[in-house]
């Protein structure tokens, strides 16, 4: 059944993100993941040939503690598939060292932090609708992004991943809007698929 496999995935995901792998690890399990999982979003064509996912070398420059600041104000996005238009509210302004990226709450039941970006990577390095440091609703906790005291935020681009939209065209995602766009690029996390 799609819907049981797909709360597996889930469940792997967070057990991944929540593990105490360090970078090698987790990335060599999040390839295994990618290669065996019925609900994986490489292509089922393209698994038998699927030597894992391919990654910048590890950056230490790339993981930040920033101050986040407050933001207001709200966000539609029409995945353009069955999820529809998602609303996002901006719960902070994270001013990091490559420009401002707003951080969002999901505003569906059970809520979430999602922080998608692009960067001058985009469209050449990395996928070109950019990528994902957090999605919560989908199990991305305490990698790329951790919540600080003080308002402060500790990112990890390291840790920065495609959408599924990044690997098939089945899949609908919603991309970085126009604010969490930056022209620095930022070689780390997770590279183009194809």
């Amino acid at each position: 059944m799609d819907e049981l496999e797909l709360a597996d995935w889930r469940e792997q995901v967070i057990r991944l993100y929540l593990s105490d792998l360090d970078l090698a690890g987790f990335r060599a399990a999040r390839d295994a993941l990618f290669a065996g999982h019925p609900q994986s979003p490489v292509p089922l064509a393209e698994r038998p040939r699927f030597t894992g996912l391919r990654y910048f070398p590890v950056d230490p420059s790339v993981v930040v503690d920033v101050p986040i600041r407050p933001a207001a104000g709200t966000l539609s996005i029409d995945t353009g598939g069955p999820d529809g238009v998602v609303r996002y509210r901006r719960c902070g302004i994270a001013e990091t060292p490559w420009g401002p990226l707003t951080l969002w709450w999901i505003e569906a039941y059970g809520g979430g932090l999602f922080l998608p970006f692009r960067d001058g990577t985009a469209g050449r390095e990395t996928y070109g609708g950019g990528r994902y440091l957090t999605d919560t609703v989908k199990g991305t906790f305490g990698r790329g992004l951790t919540v600080l005291p003080g308002g402060r935020l500790r990112l990890d681009l390291n840790y920065a991943y495609n959408p599924s939209c990044a690997y098939d065209d089945r899949w609908a995602c919603p991309l970085a809007p126009e604010e969490n766009r930056i022209s620095t690029p930022i070689r780390a996390g997770e590279r183009v698929y194809h």
